[in-house]
């Protein structure tokens, strides 16, 4: 996914100055330290709009232009956890990919991915990353071996236009679970669609309801020494799957298709065939890059947070480079992570030639995120490309306004991808039982993810 789920707690880290994240002062035309050509494979999203991947494109011919010694072959891939954990397995992964927060230590530790730290280091913002959202991608000595190039905190989209056929403000999104479930309802009854939908399958299921465990204060894993403890089956979660229970039996609200993905729930609801949903708060350019969403269709507000301890799961992405590439390939990629994914969020020139990029293919600018290094830096980014923003930004503004304030929990930090496919069936028995029991299915849930965490 793109939404990736991650291990470290977003908080705010202060950096001492915008001055230190600017540019190298490289040659326009400046070569890879190598002897010869270097030939690299970097990840673009499957599925993507014609615009997107002219954008991407155009985003290649500009490095190669820079780094004239670098020749650069986008490669389809899209991060789910089967597929990543084969083509990790295969070695067929490009030379610079993408995976989940949660991924990087595992990844780190058992040498699958290219020690990239002595080229990371040279970084002008190598020091400046906040702390908690880097250690993802350090190995235990503290070096950065992935690199932290986006995060996000989970958040409620929703379908304007099917608010406003329900009767329903779409300036006025739910604010209490018992809200949305009112919403969900008279979405459904008026519309004829979905009226709240989650993700099942490929571990999302799992990850959906740990955030709405952690919304009503719930946590899946506990510390308990040096090790972690399962603790699924929390009063928290017991109240989120029994809401989710109410809203599939007793209002029908929940539509008929219970084996959604992460791209399979953008899918429909692009299509305007779900009313809201949860998934992490920069989804739009993924609904509008790869779904083509109508932008008048779209809003994004906070999750409802009730509860003692409640809070709002986060996630991010890594960029790692293969274990397979040489030296020399090993220079080139992370050249490439700086010029691709950093620049735009750390410098001036970069943030506006991606933005004009961006605009000149009609592709979203501007998608709310939370911050690698910091809020201030994150609003000095949007007041760059201020002028370039394309992205309905006065439909998410209760996400904008909110979201930085709301108090983020880090996913469960040990085997979190296996943790969430165990809770995977738990979800899809809720959805597809109407008899299921609820606390016996989180008991023996919490067994099987105490004996996974026992063996990580």
């Amino acid at each position: 996914m793109t939404s990736f789920r991650k291990t470290a707690i977003l908080a705010v880290a202060g950096l001492t100055g915008l001055s230190l994240l600017t540019g190298c002062g490289d040659d326009p035309k400046e070569e890879a330290a190598s002897n010869g050509p270097v030939n690299i494979t970097v990840a673009i999203d499957a599925g993507l709009q014609p615009d997107a991947i002219k954008a991407f494109d155009t985003q290649i011919s500009q490095f190669q232009a820079k780094y004239t010694n670098i020749k650069v072959k986008r490669e389809e891939y899209t991060w789910t956890a089967p597929t990543f954990a084969a083509r990790l397995a295969g070695g067929t992964l490009p030379t610079v990919f993408t995976t989940a927060f949660t991924d990087g230590r595992a990844l780190i530790a058992r040498k699958q991915v290219a020690d990239i730290s002595s080229e990371v280091a040279k970084l002008p913002y190598a020091k400046n990353f906040n702390k908690n959202v880097v250690a993802a991608g350090q190995d235990q000595s503290g070096k950065i071996e992935m690199v932290p190039i986006s995060a996000y905190g989970q958040g409620l989209h929703y379908n304007r236009e099917l608010f406003t056929k329900a009767g329903l403000d779409p300036d006025k999104p739910p604010t209490t679970w018992a809200e949305v479930r009112t919403y969900a309802k008279q979405i459904a009854d008026k519309t004829g669609q979905t009226g709240y939908a989650v993700m099942t399958r490929g571990n999302t299921g799992g990850w959906i309801l740990s955030t709405e465990s952690y919304a009503f204060g719930g946590r899946m894993t506990q510390p308990e020494g040096d090790k972690q403890k399962a603790t699924v089956n929390n009063p928290a979660t017991v109240q989120a799957l029994q809401l989710v229970k109410d809203m599939r039996w007793q209002d029908n609200s929940m539509g008929a298709n219970f084996i959604y993905d992460w791209n399979g729930i953008n899918q429909a609801f692009a299509a305007g065939k779900i009313g809201m949903y949860l998934t992490g708060g920069g989804t739009y350019e993924n609904l509008a890059a790869q779904n083509n969403i109508k932008p008048a269709t779209y809003g994004l507000t906070t999750i409802p947070l009730e509860g003692a301890d409640a809070g709002v799961l986060g996630g991010g992405t890594l960029a790692g480079v293969s274990a397979k590439a040489s030296p020399a390939q090993q220079a080139a990629a992370v050249k490439w992570i700086d010029f691709f994914y950093m620049r735009k969020i750390t410098t001036e020139e970069g943030s506006v030639d991606y933005a004009k990029t961006q605009a000149a293919a009609d592709q979203p600018v501007g998608a709310p995120l939370l911050p690698v290094f910091d809020k201030a830096t994150y609003d000095q980014v949007q007041t760059w490309i201020k002028s370039y923003i394309t992205v309905p930004l006065d439909q998410m503004t209760n996400y904008t306004t909110n979201a930085f304030n709301q108090p983020l929990v880090p996913e469960p930090p040990v085997a979190t991808q296996d943790v969430y496919a165990a809770l995977d069936p738990v979800v899809q028995s809720v959805l597809t039982n109407k008899n299921a029991d609820i606390n016996d299915l989180l008991t023996k849930a919490n067994t099987k993810v105490q004996s996974i965490l026992d063996k990580n």
